[in-house]
């Protein structure tokens, strides 16, 4: 179906890979430094080389959003989605090696063990999970009163510990056993264990919140005015950075307790971060579904206006009044079968074709019910009504075009552009 018509500008300075057509909800680094596999909204997750700052892999399974997303130790990843399920893939394949099934709310947190050999969940359905990479078993962790927000083992890989929105922090021994448990003083939303052991949970309040290897209290920071909804620490474990869903990003010293810097004009409200090896580089996902680059040092951006294509799709179109209002959807759509795949489907072929019927392509339910054949007048209809009146149901974000001639500039290009 036709793209989102979302706002990208081209020429945004720090926006380094784009192809997610919604929020990037979870980010993960290779052990190399050399990928990132991102998660989004779209449902779509994409892995990514930094080197060539281009999309290698879009990985199409989940029905809902991918909330988290994590690199295992043997090179495959895992992705886990509102939808419930958890996939696990191999790079160059289509589809999931493994998909892991037992949780009955969205999954939003992942945690790979510090031996690789297991997988922990963080759910809605107010548990916590821990699977076998091996044959897929589970272990249930049972306990906490409302949404379970983060996961992340310990540094020994003996305890797992969960964050929730009940305020408990809970540190499970993997041998079995009662959990400690730390009630603080607002609902958690994640989790990260340093090196050292020291555990860092933020929330609703702003807060970032130190504890110790048992779950007692040592330190805070007052990291934001809105509430934190990402953290990552430092592989060196000197830097934590926190995610705030208004859009501030601060950089923590965690020796010293303190704000070092706060990222330089981060955009849209942040939903992800995610620190290189190096210990310098930080990659935010932001609401506007790109990803971009940071000296965490400084908090300045890094980088120029690449982006996730080499080229300018729409730079043989220069002039034409409707690739300019498709330049809103280049970034998750292609026009032609030859292009790399992006997180949405081609429309090569688009008119006479109904909807949700492109081979490859995982659309949701609702719109495999729907008796649509994509026409200049069905593409025109969609964004005068919007996606949601038009076709209730999708996933895809709410956006108009009220311009009527706008919209028959975007549907004659498309019907010139589409069937070559």
């Amino acid at each position: 179906m036709v793209a989102a018509m979302l706002a990208i500008h081209m020429a945004s300075a720090h926006a380094q890979l784009m192809g997610h057509g919604g929020p990037v909800r979870a980010i993960a680094i290779s052990s190399d430094g050399d990928s990132v596999l991102s998660g989004s909204f779209d449902t779509a997750a994409i892995r990514w080389s930094l080197k060539t700052e281009s999309a290698e892999q879009v990985l199409r399974f989940h029905s809902n959003a991918v909330n988290a997303v994590a690199f295992l130790k043997d090179g495959r990843m895992a992705t886990a989605a509102a939808d419930a399920k958890i996939a696990i893939w191999t790079p160059g394949r289509q589809q999931p090696d493994q998909v892991f099934e037992g949780h009955t709310a969205p999954i939003v947190s992942l945690a790979v063990s510090p031996d690789g050999a297991r997988l922990a969940s963080a759910s809605w359905d107010h548990t916590a999970r821990i699977w076998s990479l091996d044959d897929g078993s589970h272990q249930v962790l049972e306990g906490h009163s409302q949404n379970v927000n983060g996961v992340a083992f310990t540094a020994d890989g003996r305890s797992l510990v969960s964050v929730g929105y009940d305020r408990e922090l809970r540190i499970w021994p993997l041998a079995g056993g009662t959990p400690n448990i730390s009630m603080l003083g607002s609902p958690l939303n994640a989790v990260a264990v340093a090196p050292d052991g020291e555990i860092a949970t933020a929330g609703a309040d702003g807060k970032l919140r130190f504890l110790t290897t048992v779950g007692e209290e040592s330190g805070e920071v007052q990291a934001g005015q809105t509430p934190i909804v990402a953290l990552a620490i430092s592989p060196d474990s000197t830097l934590i950075v926190a995610a705030g869903i208004g859009g501030a990003v601060a950089v923590i010293d965690r020796k010293t307790r303190s704000i070092a810097r706060t990222l330089a004009d981060p955009g849209s409200p942040v939903w992800s971060v995610a620190i290189l090896p190096d210990n310098a580089t930080l990659l935010t996902g932001g609401a506007d579904g790109k990803i971009r680059r940071w000296n965490a040092r400084t908090g300045e951006p890094i980088g120029s206006s690449l982006q996730a294509t080499s080229r300018d799709p729409l730079a043989a179109y220069a002039g034409d009044h409707g690739a300019e209002v498709f330049r809103a959807c280049v970034a998750c759509h292609t026009l032609s079968e030859r292009d790399a795949q992006r997180a949405g489907p081609t429309l090569a072929g688009l008119y006479g074709r109904r909807i949700a019927s492109l081979p490859g392509y995982r659309f949701s339910d609702a719109l495999k019910r729907m008796d649509i054949v994509w026409t200049p007048e069905t593409v025109s209809k969609l964004f005068e009504l919007g996606p949601n009146t038009y076709t209730p149901g999708t996933k895809m974000p709410e956006q108009r075009i009220g311009s009527a001639e706008d919209r028959r500039a975007l549907t004659d290009f498309l019907g010139r552009v589409t069937s070559k």
